[in-house]
């Protein structure tokens, strides 16, 4: 037999999918099929009830990419079927790329209640446990035919991309048809003996051709299938069961790898997908769940993300009940705390303390529960600042495995401490099946086993199962494959379990993890942080919008009794929070989602700009005052509603100067001198306090290049590195002009076109800057192309400073080893600083998110760092017209900068000038008096009391002690965490001095501190 094992096992595999699957939906009888193409959006049940249906039958086409169509099933269940179980088999020309991505339906009863989804994987329908005879059959399927992007994107040549991710490109030729619709009985005993072979088999092929124990399976599935009757497969079934029993019977060995399996299904809020059709993914997947928790006691399913929960309340509010009763006995589970599972890299500091506040709160008060672990499974790479914000929230773990996918150095650990910028550390942990979509099949758990870092000191790893992405979660059948595999001889233990009880069980198992400082760093999915630059741009203002409007109307209530918008700020604030889903932010979405998001910006941008009006007129004493005058409300400014640190330095404030020389056009304000030659190029930039020249000998800065940018796959996702082997220097210019502004700034224009593209750049220098501004308008019409601005600096820098989320991280320069290496395209906020111990330069930016960093030596031994900014790409898939048309962006260069003047020019570059009309100055509520510490937020309590917030951040990683100073009555105060709940041991960080409303604030660096004041 061993000389023919292969032939063996081929035709054991032959008979399990030819024969023994197919016999599980027995005897078989028709159903009636009438169908309803909806127009336009989706529209509600009790529409579809009333609609007109047109009969149908299988091989009906339907369907035009993202519509709506209504499918009528009726039917009678025969009577010789008395007491068997019986579902409805319904096919509607499912694609075959998987669940979650092309066509879909949710089964509905007339009454409006759900009996669970349709998709390629599942295409079964619940009719009866037991017969009894001449049952009536009456549902429903709203079925969503969703365009298969997937397999069309991917596989679309000439970088042309494909229109179907928008519904004003996709066209409405019917993209499915009907396959199968019809009654069957559920052979429940050959259901089970398909389980029991295929677990064997892939437990079998994943055994050593040395293991006595393959072969004794092998035996034992070769008894079986020979006491299988081709002809009467029903009849035969409970032989080839029992000749199955002692190798399904036979134990795991004491020291096997132990697995907590917990249903999952990752639902992107928006990918190829827009985010009304996200809603109804929530909603189908929700209600496979339920159901198959009615059948299964023991399932344990974990949900992130509360917006889909919220999401469930709003419109599906029966299926939100069934949530909550299953959430009631332990079943489904809430995770994550966050309001969506969103990018880390690329929202600012408070947007992400945000996503912890609005996530855990939606489920403490709608659910009652504190959610612990933190669930980003698939977010790209994930920023330091993030272990701080996990425990603040009141959170203590956090799950991801997306490290899995760096391309070239594996991440050395599973189960860890993760320490973060401040050097708070959170339990972390990798499932080292290396996929967030398990089916529990016996290759991935093979690959947990061998894969796991932690062997010989710790014996215990999660993984998530079930269909995700465009959702699905467990089947029936990954759940018949855990019950097997809890305890068999060859495999790893599987136990269905909730996350809290792995994370339990994990510091018990290994409770002295090793660690890992500062940020994961993803190789892999760089491209994000440039891709959209138009979503990005619409983040980062509404951001900055947001922190101004709480500033503006917590002040104006506490010095007029003004009302707080906390209603209009609350919703704002869900909207941007959702946006900054980790494809939708990081612009890997298809067009329909960025279309739409342009125009929730716009709307976003508008309210809030009418919120801080408001403000200012009830600040002003005035409700039809207009005309508000500028003030800056930056984190640095003293003369304001509020300070945060001590304010900018004074600065000589002579007129800047505009000078033709032979070397060029020379802009001079006293602080820095520049110098553009004739092809619009900085030549020169000399700090005039040191005498430094920041731009390096023979080099040019702002030099705009161009390359060539196709990845070898992800394309919006992915820069390789490969696109650096091909540059093109744009320096050719159109025009090129100089005026004096009436500010008294100079200002040099150039204008440039390449390829089909145009450029207008504005070169600025305002009297008493010390920075040079770079405005920049593209008309950006490049294919598969990548933009970038270059500074090359005469500096030697062994490491940059990227701004993060409250801090910065370091990162070298160099290449040493395959991990500096590997981060060639690196994320930043506001500034990237680089320097020498005693001199630096900055770029600050208002809404670019990429960079590199590279050194070179000189043939006079001076070494040239230099900065560029990834400023615009133009990949094809998922959206063929990525940043197509007009983009403006803002960037500056900052010689003679250390890390607080990066800072400060980082926040004055976002941030308005703004002030209130009038002649009465507003006096601020909060000062700092030191740089070092800068003011996050403040606004009045989430709960509605009139409470003051003020949240604080050290910035520049050293310890600082500064006096707080809060103007305004209170009747107490508290340290608090980021829900604004007192903390249970807030430490020595804060203490209030003998002065009234003073404060002494003792912070570690980069520390995050939160004060509530109650007000009087």
């Amino acid at each position: 037999m061993h000389d023919d094992r292969v032939h063996v096992e081929r035709r054991i595999r032959r008979i399990l999918n030819e024969r023994l699957r197919p016999a599980v939906h027995g005897e078989r009888a028709p159903l009636d099929l009438e169908f309803w193409p909806a127009p336009g959006e989706p529209v509600t049940l009790e529409e579809a009830l009333a609609a007109t249906y047109v009969k149908a039958a299988p091989g009906q086409e339907w369907g035009p990419p993202w519509g709506t169509t209504w499918f009528h099933l009726t039917g009678t269940v025969p009577s010789a079927w008395s007491g068997r179980e019986v579902e409805a088999v319904v096919d509607l020309g499912f694609s075959i790329t998987g669940p979650g991505f092309s066509a879909e339906g949710l089964v509905l009863r007339p009454d409006g209640t759900a009996v669970k989804a349709l998709n390629p994987e599942s295409i079964w329908v619940p009719i009866t446990k037991s017969s009894t005879g001449n049952g009536d059959v009456d549902l429903y399927v709203e079925a969503a035919s969703n365009p298969d992007i997937m397999r069309e994107g991917f596989g679309t040549p000439h970088g042309v991309g494909t229109p179907l991710g928008d519904i004003e490109t996709a066209g409405r030729a019917p993209g499915y048809r009907v396959r199968r619709v019809e009654l069957a009985v559920f052979e429940r005993e050959i259901w089970e003996l398909v389980m029991d072979v295929e677990v064997l088999d892939q437990l079998m092929h994943e055994l050593s051709t040395d293991d006595p124990r393959r072969w004794k399976i092998l035996r034992a599935l070769e008894t079986a299938v020979d006491a299988i009757d081709l002809r009467d497969v029903t009849g035969t079934t409970a032989a080839a069961r029992k000749a199955l029993e002692p190798a399904l019977a036979a134990p795991a060995v004491a020291s096997a790898h132990r697995v907590s399996a917990v249903g999952h299904a990752h639902i992107d809020t928006a990918w190829l997908w827009p985010l009304r059709e996200t809603v109804r993914k929530v909603a189908r997947t929700a209600a496979n769940v339920t159901q198959l928790m009615d059948d299964h006691p023991d399932l344990v399913f974990a949900m992130s993300s509360a917006q889909q929960w919220a999401w469930m309340k709003e419109h599906h509010p029966a299926i939100w009940e069934r949530m909550k009763e299953k959430v009631a006995t332990g079943q489904f589970v809430p995770v994550g705390g966050m309001w969506v599972e969103s990018d880390t890299n690329l929202p600012g500091s408070e947007a992400l303390a945000r996503q912890f506040v609005h996530g855990k709160r939606f489920f403490l008060e709608e659910l009652g529960i504190e959610t612990q672990e933190v669930w980003l499974p698939d977010s790209f790479g994930y920023t330091a600042a993030l272990p701080q914000l996990v425990k603040l929230s009141g959170s203590q773990w956090f799950l991801t495995q997306k490290m899995s996918w760096n391309q070239v150095n594996k991440f050395p650990h599973h189960t860890f401490w993760w320490e973060g910028l401040d050097g708070t550390r959170v339990l972390t942990h990798l499932p080292p099946v290396d996929t967030y979509n398990s089916v529990l099949s016996g290759r991935e758990l093979a690959h947990t086993v061998r894969n796991y870092t932690e062997k010989g000191v710790a014996n215990r790893s999660l993984v998530p199962f079930g269909y995700g992405d465009g959702g699905g979660g467990p089947t029936r059948e990954m759940i018949g494959r855990a019950a097997r595999l809890a305890d068999l001889e060859g495999s790893a233990r599987v136990g269905v379990e909730s996350p809290q009880d792995f994370f339990v069980k994990a510091l018990e198992d290994h409770p002295a993890p090793e660690v890992w400082a500062g940020e994961m760093y993803l190789e892999i999915h760089r491209g994000t942080y440039t891709t959209h630059h138009a979503t990005k741009a619409g983040n980062r203002r509404s951001e900055h919008l947001l922190r101004e409007a709480e500033l503006w109307s917590a002040t104006a209530t506490v010095r007029t009794g003004a009302e707080y918008p906390s209603e209009r700020l609350d919703a704002i604030w869900k909207q941007v929070l959702t946006h900054q889903f980790h494809d939708i932010l990081p612009g890997s979405s298809i067009a329909w989602v960025h279309r739409l998001a342009k125009t929730t910006y716009a709307e976003i941008a508008a309210e809030l700009e009418q919120i801080v009006a408001d403000a200012q007129r009830a600040l002003a004493g005035d409700e039809n005052a207009s005309g508000v005058v500028t003030f800056n409300a930056a984190p640095h400014a003293r003369d304001g509603v509020v300070a945060g640190g001590a304010g900018i330095p004074s600065e000589p404030s002579q007129p800047a100067v505009l000078e033709h020389t032979e070397a060029g056009t020379v802009l001079d304000n006293g602080l820095i001198r520049v110098v553009i030659d004739e092809r619009g190029l900085l030549t020169s930039v000399v700090d005039a306090a040191t005498g430094r020249e920041a731009v390096a000998e023979g080099r040019v800065a702002n030099l705009l290049q161009l390359h060539q940018d196709l990845p070898y796959e992800w394309d919006a996702w992915d820069v390789d590195r490969s696109y650096t082997h091909t540059v093109t220097d744009i320096t050719g210019v159109d025009s090129l002009r100089s005026r004096v502004l009436e500010d008294a700034s100079v200002q040099v224009e150039v204008v440039r076109t390449f390829g089909a593209s145009r450029v207008t750049q504005l070169l600025t220098l305002a009297p008493g800057s010390r920075r040079l501004d770079v405005e920049t308008e593209v008309d950006w019409q490049e294919c598969e192309k990548f933009l970038k601005a270059a500074f090359p600096l005469d500096l030697r820098a062994d490491v940059s400073s990227a701004e993060i989320q409250f801090g910065y991280v370091q990162r070298a320069t160099t290449s040493n080893t395959t991990w500096e290496r590997e981060q060639f395209e690196i994320p930043a906020h506001r500034y990237l600083h680089v320097g020498e111990p005693d001199y630096g330069v900055a770029v600050v930016n208002d809404s670019t998110y990429g960079h590199d960093v590279s050194r070179t030596v000189r043939a006079d031994g001076g070494t040239t760092t230099t900065v560029r900014l990834s400023l615009l790409r133009a990949p094809r898939f998922p959206d063929p017209q990525t940043d197509l048309g007009i983009q403006r962006l803002r960037y500056a260069l900052v010689p003679g900068a250390d890390l607080l003047d990066a800072t400060r020019e980082g926040h004055w570059i976002n941030l308005p000038a703004r002030s209130v009309p009038g002649d009465h100055p507003v006096a601020p509520l909060v000062e700092i008096d030191h740089p070092g510490v800068v003011l996050s937020a403040l606004k009045l309590a989430d709960d509605g009391s009139g409470d003051l917030v003020v949240r604080v951040h050290e910035a520049l990683g050293a310890r600082r002690r500064t006096a707080l100073r809060v103007d305004a009555e209170y009747s107490s105060w508290t340290v608090t965490d980021l829900l604004e709940r007192p903390l249970d041991d807030p430490g020595p960080a804060l203490e209030q001095a003998e002065e009234s409303g003073v404060f002494t604030v003792s912070l570690r660096p980069f520390q995050i501190l939160t004060l509530r004041l109650r007000r009087s």
